[in-house]
């Protein structure tokens, strides 16, 4: 019948389009080397190769399996339809239909072209200006973006968390695993506002808080950011128990200051001082990382450190609950009224119009 034909074809045409510009070809080779590469009987004889390689087949599979699963759907759905009657006429339609959304889908992925776009993410979330309303507000986003990656089919992980002196967080990192999760994250970075009657006083207040949102890329390789040892303060203190609790008193809570930008790490979830070290390290690499992106700067001694603050003046998103309903992005105007569902995780429209805004 082939009463798609012409559809078709231009989907294919676009897919082509995209498979020459990802080079999805060599990268299929890439991808067999790398599957030899594990396949042979002493690949895991340096567990740090190993481990390296295993992360670029996986990261390298995510990026182009999509794309070929859509080129060979696409291929059967032509086949298919050259061979119907009108009776398939509807299903194919919702098949090509599913696959156009597919597509669409993936074309988005490519605006993610800029450094460490197709990285994972690890995200920051600080209490600011509020006090206990802004604890919770921290934990709030925490949840938000969390649900997100849910949504999303991600993996999460919780590196560090400081509970809140009544309810919430004081601060909380943790990271989230995926295909172009720092592309789709980098927009989240900042303060965000949130207005709504307090639960935390009697009389139930009009409040405002605030919180910092930290978005960096994960850095894989120590020679990606590396940092001079003089440049680096190390303090050990004692980790507190979650619930005050006498659990992890031990001195294992580590903080360090890149003494030239300012800026601080400190982790307290591992038992080992040397595993928080160790994590403070990585996240700290991968602010350096974002921040010599951000300032242009040839070496990581060259940075300046940020200074911004979680308080007024500074949100790059408002979250109103009181005394009507909004959420709006204060750099692209992207608003709903529909503020549950974006605290349920539902960001994709901010994410999407944060990236239309930067083209």
């Amino acid at each position: 019948m082939g009463g798609l034909l012409k559809d078709i074809s231009q989907l294919k045409s676009k897919v082509d389009k995209a498979f020459d510009t990802l080079s999805i070809p060599r990268k299929e080779q890439e991808l067999e080397e790398y599957e030899r590469e594990m396949e042979s009987t002493d690949f895991w004889s340096d567990q740090a190769i190993a481990k390296e390689v295993s992360i670029k087949h996986s990261k390298l599979k995510s990026l182009i399996e999509p794309w070929l699963k859509l080129a060979r759907d696409l291929q059967d759905l032509a086949e298919l339809d050259e061979l119907s009657d009108s009776a398939m006429a509807s299903e194919l339609k919702t098949s090509f239909t599913k696959l156009s959304k597919t597509y669409d889908q993936l074309e988005f992925n490519l605006k993610f072209s800029e450094a460490y776009d197709e990285r994972d993410a690890i995200i920051s979330v600080q209490a600011g200006a509020g006090g206990t309303d802004a604890q919770d507000w921290a934990q709030m986003l925490q949840r938000m973006y969390l649900r997100w990656a849910e949504a999303s089919g991600l993996k999460t992980e919780l590196i560090d968390e400081s509970a809140g002196d009544e309810a919430g967080l004081k601060s909380t990192t943790f990271s989230i695993s995926g295909p172009y999760v720092y592309g789709k994250l980098r927009g989240e970075h900042g303060v965000h506002r949130l207005v709504r009657l307090s639960p935390f006083n009697t009389a139930h207040t009009r409040e405002t808080s605030f919180a910092m949102v930290e978005v960096v890329p994960r850095i894989d390789q120590p020679d990606e950011a590396e940092i001079d040892d003089k440049d680096l303060k190390t303090d050990v203190f004692r980790a507190g128990g979650h619930g005050g609790q006498s659990v992890n008193t031990t001195d294992s809570a580590v903080r360090l200051t890149h003494l030239p930008t300012g800026l601080t790490v400190a982790i307290q979830n591992e038992r080992s001082q040397l595993q928080n070290k160790e994590t403070a390290l990585n996240i700290l690499r991968a602010k350096l990382a974002k921040l010599q992106l951000e300032q242009h700067a040839d070496k990581i001694a060259d940075l300046k450190g940020p200074n911004v603050e979680a308080a007024w003046g500074n949100q790059i998103r408002n979250y109103v609950l009181h005394p009507y309903q909004l959420v709006k992005d204060t750099r692209t105007d992207c608003q709903t009224s529909d503020v549950q569902a974006v605290l349920d995780g539902g960001i994709d429209e901010f994410i999407e119009s944060y990236l239309v805004s930067q083209e």
